[in-house]
């Protein structure tokens, strides 16, 4: 394996507003959360490295994700994988002291690592081992033995670098096209996004699946739902609510958010009402 990327030996952290957790301030009470750059390097094809520590739990901890459209790749004790998209809600339980590491991609960006289209990986976790062999294997003995951050995400770029990624376009475009659907709320429907990107509904949901793993639709709904349940804990109205993030009425959008956050709107709402701090962190 080569040597560590200069680069990461001063890890910059970047924005670390916790859209996609359940109830997030309740987690910033029972765990540590960074989220660091990536080198220049990597920058095309990682979005950032996540780190989540905990130490002495008194009684286990479960966290609920909403995910995005992101493949990630995740170390830890007990766990060592390749996540795909994953379209329902998952959690994570943390019991007594560990550390994960995540590596996540932006969207398009792992297919250069796969050689493949990204929806073979939607929905699943394949092991690192499995999917690298003997250098996987390496890299997670590696990053488990090394206590510095610093140095396990220099690990982690070193190994990615020597996989020797190539550049796509087709990758970039697809980064931005999700971009955009994630930051302008006004899109709400597939057909204004191809719009936008001047493809045609079929080529752009074909775009997705071999890029992203998940077609645009799904994409769409999903940061409307990160938006939505951001501002329901907030406090904000669910009607004016479902309206403005193109729900055809209340009724469809408690459907979706009960599903993937795991509690209606009300309940979500007195969750975040109990748990809001004075001043968010």
């Amino acid at each position: 394996m080569a040597a560590i990327v200069p680069h990461l030996r001063e890890a910059r952290l970047v924005e670390t507003r916790q859209r996609g957790w359940v109830n997030p301030y309740a987690g910033l009470k029972a765990f540590d959360f960074a989220r660091h750059a990536p080198s220049p390097e990597i920058s095309a094809y990682v979005e950032h490295f996540w780190i989540v520590t905990w130490t002495d739990l008194a009684e286990p901890y479960e966290q609920r994700i909403v995910s995005h459209p992101t493949v990630n790749m995740t170390i830890a004790r007990n766990f060592h994988r390749i996540a795909g998209v994953i379209k329902g809600g998952f959690s994570y339980t943390m019991r007594g002291s560990g550390r994960v590491l995540g590596t996540r991609f932006r969207p398009g960006g792992f297919r250069p690592f796969l050689g493949g289209p990204v929806s073979q990986l939607t929905g699943r976790f394949v092991e690192i081992g499995a999917m690298y062999g003997a250098a996987g294997a390496t890299l997670v003995e590696r990053v488990l033995a090394e206590p510095d951050t610093r140095a396990a995400i220099a690990l982690t770029e070193t190994f990615l670098l020597s996989l020797g990624p190539e550049q796509d376009p087709l990758a970039e475009e697809a980064a931005a096209l999700v971009a955009m659907a994630e930051s302008d709320v006004s899109v709400t429907r597939v057909d204004e996004l191809a719009a936008r990107s001047g493809r045609s509904v079929r080529t752009l949901q074909r775009l997705f699946r071999d890029y992203v793993g998940v077609g645009p639709k799904w994409v769409i709904r999903r940061f409307r739902l990160h938006e939505a349940a951001e501002r329901v804990y907030q406090g904000l109205d669910l009607a004016t609510l479902a309206a403005e993030l193109g729900y055809t009425d209340q009724a469809h959008l408690t459907r979706d958010f009960t599903a993937a956050v795991g509690m209606p709107p009300a309940a979500y709402a007195r969750l975040g009402s109990r748990a809001r701090p004075s001043r968010p962190p």
